[in-house]
């Protein structure tokens, strides 16, 4: 993930792991604009079953990986 003061973009290959665990295209530009998104899978795939919480699991696992990421990023600039 690239961030700017107010921005936030999606590598390609991170777009690609959002579309494959959860078959929606992200349209992500801040960080307010993945949390809406992430809202919008969880609430698309909603339920209590053992596959919707494994999807759950999965979606919060790639936030943190995205937003370690920038993290990672600050810390080695």
């Amino acid at each position: 993930m690239l961030r700017g003061t107010r921005s936030l973009r999606l590598t390609r290959r991170e777009t690609a792991r959002w579309i494959k665990i959860t078959g929606i295209e992200p349209d992500v530009k801040t960080a307010d604009d993945l949390q809406s998104y992430v809202q919008r899978c969880k609430e698309h795939f909603w339920g209590v079953s053992e596959d919707t919480r494994f999807l759950h699991f999965l979606i919060d696992e790639e936030v943190a990986r995205n937003l370690g990421a920038v993290e990672q990023g600050r810390m080695g600039s």
